[in-house]
Parts: C-alpha cells; sequence; structure tokens
C-alpha cells in the first residue's frame, strides 16, 4: 500500500462545475435521446479522465492523469506531513480564521494520518480569498479501499 497526494486551487466557479468532477455513467444514453444529451455525455466522458478538477469521490484521483500527483509515499505519516506542509503554506489566504487555526490544522493532520495509516482516503477543502478555492487529498493506492478497481497511476 502506497499513498498519492494532489493538489489543486482555482477559481470557486470553475471547482462548482461537478458536471466535470464526477465520472460519466458507464453506459452512454440510450439511442434517440437528445442530441445535447448525447453530446453532453461525449464531452464529459473525453474531459473528466484529463481534467485537473478535483473528482467529487477522493478514489477516482486515480484515473486522472499522473502529471497530477504530486508527491507518492509508503508511510502514512508522510503523507500526512505533506498535507500539512500544504496546509502551512496555504493558511495566510484560507478565507475564514477559523481555517486559519493552527491547533485545528494540526488536528486534521493527525486524524489524515490515522486515516491514511487504516487505508483510507483522505480530502479537505478550503476557501480562499478573491472566490477561490483550494483542494488537497491523499489517496490510498494499491488498492484503494473504496474503489479497488481503479489502478495505480504511478505503475
Amino acid at each position: 500500500m502506497h499513498h498519492h497526494g494532489y493538489q489543486w486551487a482555482g477559481p470557486k466557479d470553475r471547482f462548482d462545475n461537478e458536471a466535470l468532477r464526477r465520472p460519466p455513467p458507464s453506459d452512454p444514453p440510450p439511442a434517440g435521446s437528445r442530441p445535447e444529451l448525447i453530446l453532453r455525455h461525449r464531452e464529459v466522458a473525453a474531459e473528466f479522465p484529463t481534467s485537473d478538477l478535483p473528482p467529487l469521490e477522493t478514489a477516482y484521483w486515480l484515473v486522472k492523469p499522473r502529471s497530477l500527483v504530486r508527491g507518492t509515499w509508503d508511510e502514512a505519516k508522510e503523507a500526512a506531513a505533506w498535507l500539512g506542509e500544504r496546509l502551512s503554506e496555504y493558511t495566510p489566504r484560507f478565507a475564514s480564521e477559523r481555517d486559519r487555526d493552527t491547533t485545528r490544522l494540526a488536528r486534521l493532520v493527525n486524524a489524515a494520518a490515522e486515516q491514511l495509516h487504516s487505508g483510507a482516503d483522505v480530502s479537505y477543502g478550503f476557501y480562499l480569498e478573491r472566490p477561490s478555492y483550494l483542494s488537497l487529498a491523499v489517496v490510498t493506492c494499491s488498492p484503494n479501499h473504496s474503489k479497488p478497481e481503479l489502478a495505480c497511476p504511478m505503475r
């Protein structure tokens, strides 16, 4: 078992485009469906695996391009430390004073280490200034507990 880290920061309105953050249904629309429905399915099927947007389900980071992997660790504590470094880097930009509380952030990092050690994924999100959004995720791989059918992007 190992862990991959992912990071995305960008405009909140882009993050809110949920259609590009969820995998398309495995079956295309039935024959005779409205042309715009068929076109939309094709668009999402083509864009979801290549988009840098965070997926709604954390495990789906594994189908994204390997270039989006920001780090790989064998140990949960190392992956959680990476999360802590990213949180420290962005803390001054957090929109909420509550999110800037260093004690709370330390608890998040400790909780992440425990979750990752148990084989679970971790995903955190924070509103930043100028309405922007930060998404941080660490996905457990080989196999992923929630989606074992998803292949490791690095192997």
